[in-house]
């Protein structure tokens, strides 16, 4: 598995991710918003994924310290990747946008502790 393609619901946000070592860092998050999202999540280098279509379609959710930037299109909703606060030189990836995954088939999944992540003010 190297190349991935990925699409939100409705089709208008479309990304492709290099995947040379395979789905990596499989994890949900405990952060007040993937809390709520409840996506199952891998990693990849910034240069790595790369949205090829409708960009102007995404749209970005960013709260306390702007680091982690969540983006989701604007017309289905679904959160598609986001530039992750704990390593900002990485994206995490909505597994279930990718075209042949099936998030639940992943057993033993990573609970990451982004609760912990101190609060900026």
């Amino acid at each position: 598995m190297s190349l991935k393609n990925g699409k939100c619901h409705c089709g208008a946000v479309q990304f492709e991710v290099n995947l040379p070592g395979g789905l990596q860092n499989i994890r949900r998050c405990n952060c007040s918003l993937c809390r709520r999202k409840g996506a199952v999540m891998a990693s990849a280098l910034l240069k790595d994924l790369r949205v090829i279509s409708d960009k102007d379609a995404l749209r970005v959710y960013s709260w306390n310290s702007h680091t982690a930037k969540h983006y989701f299109c604007g017309t289905c909703g679904i959160y598609t990747h986001h530039q992750r606060r704990s390593n900002p030189n990485e994206y995490g990836f909505n597994i279930a946008c990718l075209e042949g995954i099936d998030p639940y088939a992943f057993e033993d999944i990573i609970i990451g502790d982004g609760a912990s992540q101190p609060i900026v003010p």
